[in-house]
């Protein structure tokens, strides 16, 4: 709100303690949150029922008028809490490109998605109805984006609302200061209180869920957590941790791996931090990069190899080339750790894994080709809807219809991603979809920012490419929990800047 003075000229009402007080409590309960949805998130079976679904929504809401109620603090009041600034700074390839051009051209692609979700569900051609299995066809403008399944596009609509909320709310919250950093002004640390809690909050987090499924894997457990038997799925073997499929377990510790050794490899620089929880943090991250073998996924285990190695390649390289920033017997220890890094998932994975995963490795072509007939229809959805798909959240309803026999395989996922997002989005939705994400890659280029080295930025560049390359034959950004945790890297890819 603003004042008008006496002289005409508008001016801020005047900040308050009681102004800076809910700022600073708003900061606290966005901290909360963010820890709660972190952990609760993969333990609540994945976040794939409704009743996970919806808590995680309530709580994604929250952060988000939590985020409004400190952007109203700032704008309305003009308080400028302590935070990483976000300026231009020499020595970036995209220099003149400066940082809040893309947090704004981000912001619109948002609000963008949202709004072609919203008009979708208003604007729906279509109501499905499960008892007659038939659709309730309604009028609708045709030259607007619009959907088959209103009531499967109205809950997409409400989760991205909700999963928006966290990308922003997790973003701004990790670019302000804490307490301790504001004191220390001339201090820079290697990295900031904040991003570190919530790295040692998700390498926590995953090593005792990995250390779970583990157990429940060589116990023959068919009970996610020993708790639950899932209504499909109810073999041990076609599950993995708290995750009734095992191929989104083994996806969610593909996206998590990658970054918790970026945070074990910046922490070897850190004199603060004792041996034994550098340690401790290696140990997690190794039992986290053996659990996409040992699942018997056969495609994430395929893409844990290959990240093992390229995550190898990326620590170990940087090593011989850049010798003045590694003496030689840090230069031997480091490499040492990553042999030992490698060496360890290897004989944990395999060593538990392989006996599963080998007769279905021999399976892995025909698989393949049953879900090629998937596609096959899924291709003639897309090419009769081209512009603006069937509707976000519609393609299990419409699929029924090309079919061919009711004898036919009637999946509730296209195990596509890619596919899948063409057929629903159209070609208009997945564009603004495909451009945000380039807008999140491209800010690593950019400078200002968080300044936490350029090894978490490749490594996590890593990890989503990881789980963007499983989901051409699968489905983890239709798990709820799965989609959080890539926008969390998201998030960090859109906080921090590389090193020049």
């Amino acid at each position: 709100m603003l004042l008008v003075h006496e002289s005409g000229a508008l001016t801020k009402p005047p900040l308050l303690a009681r102004d800076v007080q809910l700022y600073h409590l708003a900061e606290y309960l966005t901290e909360f949150l963010i820890y709660f949805m972190l952990v609760f998130s993969p333990w609540a079976f994945g976040t794939t029922e409704p009743w996970s679904i919806w808590v995680m929504n309530v709580c994604g809401y929250g952060l988000g008028l939590l985020l409004l109620i400190k952007m109203t603090v700032r704008w309305t009041k003009g308080y400028r809490p302590a935070r990483w600034a976000e300026h231009a700074q020499a020595g970036h390839l995209l220099q003149a490109l400066r940082p809040y051009l893309l947090t704004r051209a981000l912001a619109v692609l948002t609000l963008g998605i949202l709004s072609y979700c919203l008009v979708a569900a208003v604007n729906a051609r279509a109501t499905f109805n499960p008892l007659s299995l038939t659709f309730d066809y309604h009028d609708c403008v045709t030259w607007l984006p619009r959907s088959f399944d209103s009531h499967g596009t109205w809950e997409a609509f409400w989760r991205y609302v909700a999963a928006a909320c966290w990308f922003w709310a997790l973003r701004d919250w990790l670019l302000g200061k804490s307490a301790a950093e504001q004191a220390a002004q001339s201090v820079t640390p290697a990295l900031p209180i904040r991003l570190e809690r919530v790295l040692w909050v998700l390498a926590i987090n995953g090593g005792f869920l990995g250390l779970e499924g583990i157990i429940q894997r060589l116990s023959d457990s068919p009970k996610l957590l020993f708790l639950v038997k899932p209504e499909i799925h109810q073999s041990a073997q076609t599950q993995f941790a708290s995750y009734a499929y095992r191929a989104n377990g083994a996806q969610y510790f593909n996206l998590l791996w990658p970054v918790c050794l970026a945070f074990w490899w910046l922490t070897q620089r850190s004199k603060s931090l004792k041996p034994i929880a550098k340690r401790l943090l290696l140990a997690g991250t190794v039992i986290m990069a053996s659990c996409p073998i040992i699942s018997s996924a056969r495609g994430a285990a395929l893409v844990d190899l290959s990240m093992m190695l390229a995550a190898a390649l990326l620590l170990l390289v940087p090593l011989f080339f850049f010798k003045d920033r590694y003496p030689g017997k840090n230069k031997a220890r480091s490499a040492g750790w990553v042999v030992l890094f490698l060496a360890g998932t290897l004989a944990a994975g395999l060593g538990l894994g392989w006996k599963q995963l080998r007769p279905r490795m021999d399976d892995f072509t025909t698989g393949l080709k049953e879900r090629e007939q998937l596609y096959d229809r899924a291709r003639v959805i897309a090419g009769d809807y081209p512009v603006f798909g069937t509707g976000p959240g519609s393609f299990e309803r419409v699929f029924q219809l090309y079919r061919g026999s009711p004898a036919t395989y009637w999946p509730a996922q296209l195990h596509n991603d890619w596919l899948e997002t063409r057929v629903t989005f159209g070609w208009l939705g997945s564009g603004l979809i495909a451009i945000a994400l380039f807008t999140v890659l491209l800010r690593g280029f950019v400078s200002g920012g968080i300044r936490a080295g350029n090894h978490i930025i490749i490594l996590t560049w890593l990890s989503l490419t990881g789980c963007l390359v499983q989901a051409r034959w699968d489905f983890p950004m239709q798990v709820y929990s799965i989609l959080l945790l890539f926008l969390v890297g998201c998030a960090v890819l859109f906080t921090v800047c590389r090193t020049p």
